[in-house]
């Protein structure tokens, strides 16, 4: 089940319960700000998520995937692409 644009399992991020987040693909704005790029540029493209992008991983991605404080690694691209491959 595909529960972010960006690859983030929402079962395994503590904003879930400490902010009562429902994922990006259940709210209309994030709890964080006003925009998700990363969530913003999925819906105008009419993508579930990252993976099914031409471009993917872009920038903007890899830049968010392997940011200092939000960043996993790279976990969430990889997440991506699983489920890039489950949709075939």
């Amino acid at each position: 089940m595909i529960e972010s644009r960006c690859g983030i399992i929402c079962n395994e991020c503590h904003y879930k319960e400490e902010v009562g987040c429902l994922g990006c693909v259940h709210i209309k704005k994030p709890f964080w700000g006003e925009e998700c790029i990363i969530k913003s540029c999925c819906e105008k493209k009419g993508y579930e998520h990252c993976g099914e992008c031409e471009a993917f991983p872009c920038d903007q991605l890899n830049a968010f995937a392997y940011d200092e404080k939000q960043g996993d690694d790279g976990k969430r691209i990889h997440q991506c692409k699983m489920w890039k491959e489950c949709q075939k």
